[in-house]
Formats: structure tokens, C-alpha cells, sequence
């Protein structure tokens, strides 16, 4: 594998094909994710892998719940955020725009449908943890989604991480039977991708390091 390259060309996809994917390359790319580092090595991570008619079902309570509750994508600040990042924002939606135009969809009903459908991925990933752990565990969690994503590309699989479905994590546990005490923290959509798909061609911006980073010497 050769990292640099694979961070430089990884992107999330919008647009998978319905392909199965194997249960024994799933289990390959999450033995190998979960080599992530965590604190104190407590690997607090665990993975609910859905597929088959069994994501379809979990797809039509998710879209059912938003058409119900209207709960969208969002980056889910609980104050204004830095005018610097809504920016980012509505300059990435803006990049997108055309995409969908191009497909002639509607651009919210296209984001949050999809995310609730993993835009057609035949497997989504849950990444659950559980609560007996703080909010600070959320960091191994992202530690093992980064490993989760560049693996799969690996594999010549695509992935999409999804967070609107934790909006309807009563729905998710409902659907799934998981337990109470385990918080549903992300989904991520694998599959293959379809090239064919307009959405697929966008990649988005990256600013420069000299916005983020402050040298102490």
C-alpha cells in the first residue's frame, strides 16, 4: 500500500453499485482497522456490519424516520460557529452544486435520503461505543473510521461516512436490536463505486496547511 497515495486519491462516494460485497473482505479490512491506536490500548470500538436485505430494511426505517422527524445533515454546532468554517461549508455545497443539477435531483432530499439509504452501498457499517466510556473515547473512534476508510480503498472498495443516521439511533437499535447502552457514533457506507454517477466525479477542496497551523518555537 502505498499511504501517501492512497490519502491523496481517497474521497467519499455518493454513488455506490449494489455488488455484494463479500463477508470475508469486510472482515479482512476491520481486522486491519482495528491495528488503530486507542488510549491506553482499550480499543473501545465496535462494528455492526448490516448487508444484504438486512440494510435494505434498516435503509426504509431510516428514510421513513426522516421523512417523519425532518432531521438533515448538519454539522451540529450548539453555538455559531467560526464565520472561517460555515465558509468551508457553503463553499463545498456550492462545488457540489452543479453535480446535482447535472443529475436533476434535489440537493436535500438527495443528501439526507441517501445517507439514510448509504447512497445504495450493499454494506454500512455502525461504529458503536459504549457509554460507559466519556465523550473523550470518541477519539479512538475517528482513529479507527481513518484506518476503516483508507483500508477499504485499498481493497478498491469506497466508503462514505455517515453521521445523519445517528439522529435516528432509537430507530437503529429498534430496527437492529442493539443494546441500550451502546451509542451508535457513525455509519459508513462500502461498496463499489458507480462511476457513472456525476456525484462520484466531485472531490472536495482542501485549504491550505497555513490556515490551521501555528508554529511555537
Amino acid at each position: 500500500m502505498d499511504l501517501i497515495k492512497a490519502i491523496k486519491e481517497r474521497k467519499s462516494f455518493r454513488a455506490f453499485k449494489s455488488d455484494p460485497i463479500p463477508r470475508e473482505t469486510v472482515q479482512e479490512i476491520l481486522q486491519l482497522a482495528i491495528c488503530a491506536p486507542s488510549a491506553i490500548n482499550l480499543q473501545p470500538w465496535e462494528f455492526i456490519v448490516v448487508a444484504g436485505d438486512e440494510r435494505e430494511r434498516l435503509s426504509r426505517r431510516l428514510i421513513k424516520a426522516y421523512k417523519e422527524k425532518k432531521i438533515s445533515c448538519g454539522p451540529g454546532n450548539v453555538k455559531p460557529m467560526p464565520k472561517t468554517v460555515t465558509k468551508r461549508g457553503a463553499k463545498t455545497l456550492e462545488q457540489m452544486t452543479p453535480f446535482f443539477e447535472e443529475m436533476g435531483v434535489n440537493t436535500d432530499q438527495f443528501v439526507n435520503e441517501g445517507s439514510c439509504s448509504f447512497y445504495g452501498a450493499p454494506v454500512a457499517i455502525l461504529i458503536c461505543l459504549d457509554d460507559s466510556f466519556p465523550k473523550a473515547r470518541l477519539v479512538d473512534i475517528g482513529i479507527v473510521l481513518g484506518y476503516l476508510v483508507l483500508i477499504a480503498h485499498e481493497f478498491g472498495l469506497e466508503t462514505c461516512p455517515i453521521g445523519l443516521i445517528t439522529a435516528y439511533e432509537d430507530e437503529i437499535k429498534d430496527t437492529l436490536n442493539i443494546l441500550e447502552n451502546k451509542s451508535v457514533v457513525i455509519g459508513v457506507a462500502l461498496g463499489h463505486p458507480d462511476t457513472s454517477s456525476p456525484i462520484n466525479r466531485f472531490k472536495s477542496y482542501r485549504e491550505g496547511l497555513e490556515t490551521f497551523i501555528r508554529w511555537i518555537e
